[in-house]
């Protein structure tokens, strides 16, 4: 780090002599910028957020605190729909998230829309987020996973490696995707699902594990996993017959409302 000193925006910030940033982009405090990279005139960045080699940030991007933007990472570029016109589109990233090598993020399509990735998410190298996709908090997209346009990807969800996942696509809250897999339809919270196209397999006792559900919350959902997915019944009967045994807990309100609100239909 020796050699690179640049003081902007009333604090220290480390540019390193070869990299290219726009006078007009906002850097927080300690902010540090690589070898090579360039960062575009209408860029926000947080402070303390760390920026390697070769990283290209553009368009209308905001980013908070503590990132880490690792090589050639490709941040806020024009969207890759062909329904693009040139309008005014946003990129917004929150805090503490980790953005690999080579990762691609794009903002929104139409005039004022916007991609937005939350706080504390991994995006491992090469993987992809398209135009006017969400990402909650604590969400792993493992190397090469792909994400279509309009795709909501809700807290703690795992999407495994070279997986592609269809435009308007939910995944839900805690659920894994495995990897390789061709995800066209949503994927219910607490799930487990994999295969091409992609089906529900079982609950992700794992990740209820990790996150600190009670025995109870799990039993319900192994319960409410056999009914729904298991019974043979369509969906609607299925929910029926949950509603009826008693069982509902936060986390089975939290099921079958996402079952019920969804547009593409659920990974059965």
């Amino acid at each position: 780090m020796r050699g690179w000193s640049e003081v902007r925006s009333g604090g220290q910030v480390i540019i390193h002599p070869s990299a290219l940033v726009d006078p007009e982009a906002e850097l927080g405090e300690g902010v540090e910028v690589g070898p090579f990279s360039c960062i575009g005139g209408a860029v926000r960045i947080g402070a303390r957020t760390r920026i390697g080699a070769r990283v290209t940030i553009e368009g209308r991007t905001v980013i908070g605190c503590d990132n880490e933007i690792f090589t050639g990472a490709v941040i806020g570029s024009p969207t890759q729909d062909k329904k693009y016109s040139g309008g005014v589109t946003f990129l917004r990233i929150g805090d503490r998230n980790k953005i690999r090598e080579y990762v691609t993020i794009n903002p929104g399509t139409k005039d004022g829309t916007e991609t937005i990735i939350g706080d504390g998410n991994l995006l491992m190298a090469y993987s992809h987020v398209a135009h006017d996709c969400i990402l909650q908090d604590d969400t792993i997209l493992a190397n090469s996973a792909t994400l279509a346009g309009h795709v909501i990807v809700e807290d703690k969800a795992i999407i495994g490696g070279l997986s592609a996942v269809h435009q308007f696509v939910r995944i839900g809250k805690l659920a894994l995707i495995g990897g390789c897999s061709k995800v066209v339809q949503d994927v219910p919270p607490f799930m487990i699902a994999d295969g091409h196209p992609a089906r529900v397999f079982g609950v992700n006792n794992v990740g209820l594990d990790r996150a600190g559900f009670s025995k109870e919350e799990k039993n319900a959902l192994r319960k409410a996993f056999k009914i729904i997915f298991r019974s043979g019944q369509t969906l609607k009967k299925a929910l029926a017959v949950l509603e009826k045994t008693g069982i509902l807990s936060p986390s089975l309100i939290a099921l079958i409302e996402f079952l019920t609100s969804s547009e593409r239909g659920i990974c059965r």
